[in-house]
C-alpha cells in the first residue's frame, strides 16, 4: 500500500515544483530569523553597550546555526527531486 502511493508521488512531475516551493520557504524563513536576530541584538547593545562584545558572539553564532539548518533544508529538497 506505502509503496504504491510512494509510486504515485513520484510519477507526478509536481515532485520538484514542490521541492523548488520547499526550499524558498526555508530560505525566507531562514532570513527573517536572522532579520529577528539581528534587531534583537542591536536593541540589546543599544540598550546595554558594555555586553556588546557578548552580544555579538551570541548573535553570530546563532546565525550560522540558522544557515545550517537552512542548508541542510535546501540539500534535502534537492535529494527529493533525484
Amino acid at each position: 500500500m506505502l509503496a504504491t502511493i510512494l509510486a504515485i508521488i513520484l510519477e507526478i512531475s509536481y515532485v520538484p515544483a514542490i521541492a523548488a516551493i520547499s526550499a524558498t520557504i526555508a530560505v525566507f524563513a531562514a532570513a527573517f530569523g536572522i532579520g529577528k536576530i539581528g534587531t534583537s541584538a542591536m536593541e540589546a547593545i543599544a540598550r546595554q553597550p558594555e555586553a556588546a562584545a557578548n552580544v555579538r558572539s551570541s548573535m553570530i553564532i546563532a546565525g550560522a546555526l540558522i544557515e545550517g539548518a537552512t542548508l541542510f533544508a535546501i540539500v534535502v529538497c534537492i535529494l527529493a527531486v533525484i
